[in-house]
């Protein structure tokens, strides 16, 4: 069964819309086995039902120093943040203790569905309904209906201070006290009550941009179909290289329409937002099983100098991060995606680089070479 009352477990986080289902949602996510856990009370479960996000967010105009002792701050907006000892008081039916709360500001709380008067009003109508036995089930519950005898208006036939408003005050502030005294001698045992953090709404993902250079995806496209053609008539594929193949050129001819899009100034649609958004998973599920032909670092000697006893290295290294500005849907947006690094360098022709080797000078850094000179028009490397 799920908790009726937030004891802090785990990282519980509420985003808008602020609703009790979201409360709900909460405790199921902390249900679970407690050894020797603390016992459920009454006046914790109306403290649950009496902050936010049960009744919603404070819709009052009372700010600063004057703002309710019950209202705080939260990344998600003014919240109900701490309850009262008042908000005990007036579910066990104190008229007086709900008129001070309204005077102060601290019911000034509406949500989808829910209020701090509809939260209140569901309490009362809860708790009304105990009969003599439910109140007595333990000493706590009984001391809790003791107080409520002190909470009653005093009619005819009582002395008249007892009729007064100052009266109804210092029976309030007696049974106030007195539930003070109940709550500290229970410190150990009763579950205390937590508000949930309150977050604001995510922000919606900017929207991913393509490299435009239509031209290029177009002759990949047509370079990875003769591919796939030339080795099914050599019947080298199997199925599932096959198809692989396939979807890359799907991948590529939806990387054609939508830089196509952007070199023309078109908009994009949800669906090709969409495709960028998951581009690299897609990607990823394509090359799967590519195993070591997916490794980005490797080298590979393309001419010996006799002279010098020397070989011509062409490697690459590890990504760098590449930022450049964008305009997209009117805004100007900031877009970061991974570039290739290139390396030119000259090697003894009798210690020509493996794979491995050049992996290893990379990590090492001390032995790396030099970049490209010319590189620094759009880098922020330096050698």
């Amino acid at each position: 069964r799920s908790p009726q009352i937030y004891g802090g477990t785990g990282a519980c986080e509420i985003s808008p819309p602020f609703t009790k289902e979201k409360l709900d949602e909460c405790l199921n996510e902390t249900k679970g086995m407690r050894f020797m856990g603390q016992r459920f009370v009454p006046d914790s479960y109306m403290f649950q039902q009496l902050v936010s996000p049960a009744v919603g967010m404070y819709v009052g105009n009372k700010s600063g120093d004057e703002k309710p002792f019950t209202m705080e701050m939260t990344d998600g907006g003014p919240a109900r943040c701490f309850p009262r000892g008042l908000d005990v008081m007036a579910v066990l039916g104190s008229e007086r203790a709900e008129d001070i709360l309204i005077h102060e500001g601290d019911t000034a709380y509406e949500g989808m569905n829910t209020s701090y008067e509809k939260q209140l009003a569901m309490l009362r109508d809860e708790f009304d309904g105990f009969n003599i036995t439910e109140w007595n089930r333990n000493l706590y519950w009984g001391w809790l209906y003791t107080l409520k005898a002190l909470l009653k208006d005093f009619g005819d036939g009582y002395p008249p201070f007892m009729r007064t408003k100052a009266w109804a005050d210092k029976e309030l502030q007696t049974a106030l006290a007195s539930w003070t005294e109940l709550r500290h001698d229970t410190i150990l045992y009763a579950k205390q009550s937590y508000t949930p953090r309150l977050t604001a709404a995510p922000s919606p993902p900017p929207p991913g941009y393509v490299e435009p250079v239509p031209e290029f995806y177009l002759r990949l496209k047509a370079l990875t179909n003769m591919t796939r053609n030339g080795l099914s008539e050599m019947g080298v594929l199997n199925e599932s290289e096959k198809g692989k193949l396939k979807t890359l050129e799907s991948v590529l001819g939806r990387l054609v329409e939508i830089s196509g899009k952007e070199v023309e100034g078109k908009k994009l649609n949800d669906d090709d937002y969409a495709f960028i958004k998951n581009f690299g998973e897609t990607i990823n599920d394509t090359v799967k099983g590519a195993g070591k032909g997916k490794e980005l670092t490797l080298v590979a000697d393309v001419h010996t100098d006799m002279n010098t006893g020397k070989c011509l290295e062409e490697a690459v290294g590890y990504a760098d991060m590449m930022l450049v500005a964008y305009s997209a849907n009117g805004k100007i947006m900031i877009g970061a995606g991974p570039v290739f690094s290139y390396y030119e360098f000259k090697q003894p022709m009798s210690n020509r680089l493996t794979d491995e080797e050049w992996k290893d000078m990379l990590e090492a850094r001390a032995n790396e070479p030099a970049r490209p000179e010319w590189i620094g028009s759009f880098t922020a490397f330096s050698n």
